[in-house]
């Protein structure tokens, strides 16, 4: 490709050495730089493109887009006002627009976007579409898939990813959008057809400095949505309902305690913690591209938990959008069994196991607040205290736990570090340890502490007895919690049925290394 072709697409304010060249790609990490590529310079939060773009043209680069010109370098150098914008438009200029050729969905949310998201991605299959898939756990493309590194790619992975999709026949794409992916114009040019805002509670704060930064990029997947687009919005939440009249998009609403929605959840019932509930349109939904009529029918789900209401009402209305009959709805949401680590059920005889991430205090509420519907003799709770994410949301996250633990009888918790078991970045702070203490503390809950993942284990899975429920939770310091239950469990039972026991690690990314 023609390197001035290319960057017609963004606004070059000066340039340095300009001279026709044919380009092989782009590039932003220096180290994978490849002959012919154009490095874009990328201020990060830690780490500044420029310092590294020496080391670029050593590895082949043979031009730079820069926010600031670098003395010493002969290659051309493009100067822009923002890498990040520049590495996103070029990205999507560079791979043709590939989210123009398909229908994408743009999911997000504090908590439930990767369920949404595998919903979503579930039914359109079963519905014989090609899809595509992008977010936490992994990358799929068609039929092949791949773990995630990042909630969302940085833009040029991603505009690759999706280019490849094109060249793989997909014709839908779901994607979790992560709050500091639309900070960091990771997701700048994607053209999404259908986006969400399911629900907003406090996470990522240190990131982004202030709650209200954090819902001010997380909001804009929905602020900027055009008009030819639509918007699904939750009017049971504050944050999510507010948006209904700041878009463009058509919007459509929906509920299960405000009965004003669009689409609307009645006869909820949760006695099992499996929901089965009726599905009432309540107005013909005219869209840019297709009308939805006024309908009920009922819904049956498989995976637990009253927040998996909210993700299938979402994938839903997705669904009918992207015109999926009803009957293939059904029936795909009561096989879907549920994405790994999100309220999983590991272990169902004498007493159960679940797995939970536990990412933040909304999160947390949801959890606790499904397992006060279920039925148990005990709750015997092990957490992985949450490291590198601070002392506020650490706080937060021991703050929920107290309040719900008096409604659940819980009187003592197993904590754990998980040392072994999590990378640098996220090792828990002695000042993690410490506000965590300090809120159960004050609450009057013991805490039995554990440096290691096992060991923590170990201590409550000897204690359950028949109808006991062990909670399993915690974000990266538990990955491997539901793999070393099992394992420990296999050794306390030795004539227990290995296949069925460890199935639920058979499709596992986290922790299954």
């Amino acid at each position: 490709m023609d390197i001035n072709k290319l960057m017609k697409h963004v606004n070059v304010t000066e340039f340095k050495n300009k001279k026709e060249l044919e380009i092989t790609g782009l590039a932003y990490n220096s180290r994978k730089v490849e002959k012919g590529q154009v490095f874009v310079c990328i201020k990060g939060f830690k780490v500044d493109g420029h310092q590294f773009a020496g080391q670029a043209v050593e590895n082949g680069a043979v031009a730079i887009v820069v926010e600031d010109f670098i003395e010493g370098l002969e290659v051309p150098q493009y100067k822009v006002e923002n890498g990040r914008v520049a590495l996103a438009t070029l990205a999507d200029a560079y791979y043709n627009h590939p989210t123009r050729k398909l229908k994408t969905i743009g999911i997000t949310a504090t908590n439930g976007k990767t369920s949404t998201s595998f919903m979503t991605n579930a039914i359109l299959e079963n519905h014989g579409l090609t899809t595509g898939l992008m977010g936490t756990v992994v990358v799929k493309i068609g039929d092949y898939a791949e773990p995630s590194e990042l909630t969302t790619p940085e833009s040029l992975d991603l505009q690759r990813f999706y280019a490849q999709m094109v060249d793989a026949g997909v014709t839908h794409a779901t994607m979790e959008v992560s709050s500091s992916a639309l900070e960091l114009n990771r997701v700048g040019c994607v053209d999404f057809d259908i986006v969400t805002l399911n629900n907003i509670s406090r996470e990522h704060i240190d990131l982004h400095s202030s709650f209200e930064n954090y819902f001010m990029h997380k909001s804009s997947l929905i602020r900027n949505a055009g008009a030819d687009k639509v918007a699904i919005l939750n009017l049971d939440d504050e944050y999510s309902a507010s948006l209904v009249d700041k878009t463009k998009a058509t919007v459509i609403t929906f509920g299960v305690q405000d009965q004003s929605a669009d689409v609307l959840c009645k006869n909820l019932d949760l006695s099992t913690g499996r929901a089965v509930f009726t599905v009432d349109i309540t107005r013909d939904l005219v869209t840019p591209d297709i009308v939805i009529p006024k309908q009920k029918f009922q819904i049956e789900l498989s995976t637990p938990g009253f927040h998996s209401v909210y993700n299938s009402i979402v994938s839903i209305v997705i669904a009918l959008l992207c015109e999926v009959p009803v009957e293939t709805i059904q029936k795909s949401l009561f096989e879907f069994v549920g994405v790994e680590r999100r309220f999983e059920i590991i272990f169902e005889e004498d007493f159960k196991i679940i797995d939970d991430h536990f990412a933040n205090s909304g999160n947390i509420d949801i959890t606790l607040g499904t397992l006060e519907k279920m039925d148990f003799n005990r709750v015997s709770l092990v957490y992985a205290i949450r490291g590198d994410r601070g002392v506020t949301v650490n706080k937060e996250n021991a703050e929920a736990i107290a309040r719900w633990a008096p409604r659940l009888g819980i009187h003592e918790i197993t904590a754990t570090l998980s040392r072994s078991h999590v990378t640098q970045k996220d090792v828990v702070s002695d000042a993690e340890v410490a506000v965590f203490k300090e809120v159960m503390d004050e609450a009057g809950i013991k805490v039995h502490l554990y440096e290691e993942l096992p060991d923590a284990i170990e201590r409550s899975l000897g204690e359950v007895t028949d109808g006991d429920l062990l909670l399993l939770a915690g974000c990266q310091g538990m990955d491997y919690g539901a793999k070393i239950a099992l394992e420990q469990l296999e050794t306390i039972r030795p004539d227990v049925d290995k296949k069925k026991l460890f199935q639920p690690l058979e499709k596992r990314v986290a922790g299954n290394s």
